[in-house]
């Protein structure tokens, strides 16, 4: 299993493209720049099959649409969010003066609980990790030692918490419970920034540490 991080949009909201050995691929968090995710997808002979959402923020949903259509596939998402795709309010679009608010059709499928999950040969784990916002997941890949975490952790830092449904407390036990627990050499995917692992942000993590 490969993975190829894509930075979309003002924000520079990591993508994930998530491809097996067939050149199928999931799509995580299609946040922006759909043309340029396509051409991507395109160039590299990519078979999308799904888009899994971290989270319903304005930034990580600006393209779900556009690739949902392209390629005639599902959208999974946290049920906690399954309104936040259609409201400016929740997506936090409305918030910060953009120049459209960004909306999304409702999701095909929600994520209910935390699961093992199969969609065609992928195989991961869901865990629920809210605190940055009510139904932040992170997508966890056994066989290939990696996380999906969201904006729940970063490289050196960790999400942020005063948007609506926001907890610091809860993210930071979200953190501990779900993602610290997981092997020290597991590569972390997070929603902005570069790669990390779990082993170094337990170890420098300054929001971490004493926790």
């Amino acid at each position: 299993m490969k993975w190829k991080q894509v930075p979309l949009g003002p924000l520079q909201t990591n993508c994930y493209i998530i491809i097996d050995e067939e050149n199928s691929c999931l799509i995580v968090d299609p946040g922006d720049n759909p043309k340029k995710l396509i051409k991507i997808i395109e160039e590299n002979e990519l078979n999308p099959e799904a888009i899994l959402l971290t989270h319903a923020h304005f930034d990580h949903i600006g393209a779900v649409d556009s690739i949902r259509d392209k390629y005639a596939i599902k959208v999974y998402i946290h049920e906690r969010e399954k309104d936040w795709l259609s409201d400016p309010g929740l997506n936090g679009s409305k918030h910060f003066m953009m120049k459209e608010m960004i909306k999304a059709r409702e999701a095909d499928h929600l994520i209910t609980d935390e699961s093992e999950m199969r969609i065609g040969k992928f195989a991961f784990s869901v865990f629920e990790t809210p605190g940055h916002s009510p139904g932040s997941i992170s997508i966890y890949f056994p066989k290939d030692t990696f996380v999906l975490a969201g904006d729940a952790l970063f490289n050196g830092s960790i999400g942020r918490t005063d948007l609506p449904g926001g907890n610091h407390n809860q993210l930071i036990k979200s953190i501990h419970d779900r993602l610290l627990v997981l092997p020290e050499e597991t590569a972390v995917l997070p929603g902005h920034g570069p790669v990390t692992s779990i082993g170094y942000e337990m170890d420098s993590n300054p929001f971490l540490n004493g926790f």
